[in-house]
């Protein structure tokens, strides 16, 4: 079986860290990067994402405006996003899913929560 792959995308390198060794002890392959413009170049060239985990408050471009514009790119268009977020207010969860996330998810992350999220997606 083929390693699942997952881009984080985090402008905190410290839940990269964090997510990045949680998620390779779990067998999955994890690739990142510190800003939406970011994960948006390389998305253009990588279409091996199995999973897109997208921090919504980061300076520049939030993923509120990230994720409509990688719905935008036809080899991404159904990958499955995850939206996290550390401000987890009351409507958060609806403004993701309307931005075009699949799931979301609050910080800190809940691993045991993130992994049955990515079994079912």
């Amino acid at each position: 079986m083929d390693k699942k792959k997952i881009l984080i995308v985090d402008d905190d390198a410290r839940n990269i860290f964090a997510l990045t060794a949680v998620l390779k002890s779990r067998s999955y392959d994890c690739v990142s990067c510190q800003s939406a413009l970011e994960a948006l170049e390389m998305l253009k060239t990588d279409g091996k994402i199995d999973f897109i985990l997208m921090d919504m408050m980061m300076p520049e471009m939030d993923g509120y405006e990230a994720i409509p514009q990688i719905r935008k790119i036809p080899s991404h268009a159904k990958t499955p996003i995850i939206s996290v977020t550390a401000q987890a207010m009351l409507g958060d969860r609806e403004k993701s899913l309307n931005a075009g996330a699949d799931e979301y998810i609050s910080k800190p992350v809940d691993i045991d929560k993130l992994l049955q999220v990515l079994d079912k997606l």
